[in-house]
């Protein structure tokens, strides 16, 4: 993997997003990379503010980060892998939901998704 310079992390308000959240703040202070954060409206969650989400990270990033807000609507795993490649990431950070084996997938199927299809990395975060 070569130098991370901008870090996208796709946000949704869950436990697990807010734990990508703090990492992805981390890795960014660590290598001096910008983060664009995006929010996928979808009928899953039409109903949670984007702002809500954006106001609750931006109160934790410090001055000295970089960071863009992206509001899209559409399938989630499929806008988060668009959002992606249009910025120019160079790794994507995320929670995973993960409902354990017997359900499918141990990371959640928008997460497993995202892994398999992105041309750059990805951390999934439980």
């Amino acid at each position: 993997m070569g130098t991370i310079r901008k870090i996208l992390v796709p946000v949704d308000g869950s436990v697990n997003g807010c734990k990508a959240v703090d990492q992805a703040i981390y890795l960014a202070s660590k290598f001096k990379a910008a983060m664009d954060f995006v929010y996928v409206a979808s009928d899953i969650n039409e109903d949670i503010p984007s702002n809500l989400v954006f106001d609750r990270i931006w109160a934790k990033l410090p001055a000295d980060i970089s960071a863009n807000k992206h509001v899209e609507r559409g399938e989630i795993s499929e806008t988060i892998l668009k959002v992606a490649d249009a910025q120019k990431s160079d790794m994507i950070i995320m929670g995973g939901r993960g409902l354990g084996v017997i359900k499918g997938s141990p990371i959640g199927s928008v997460s497993q998704k995202v892994v398999e299809e992105s041309k750059i990395p990805v951390m999934v975060i439980k």
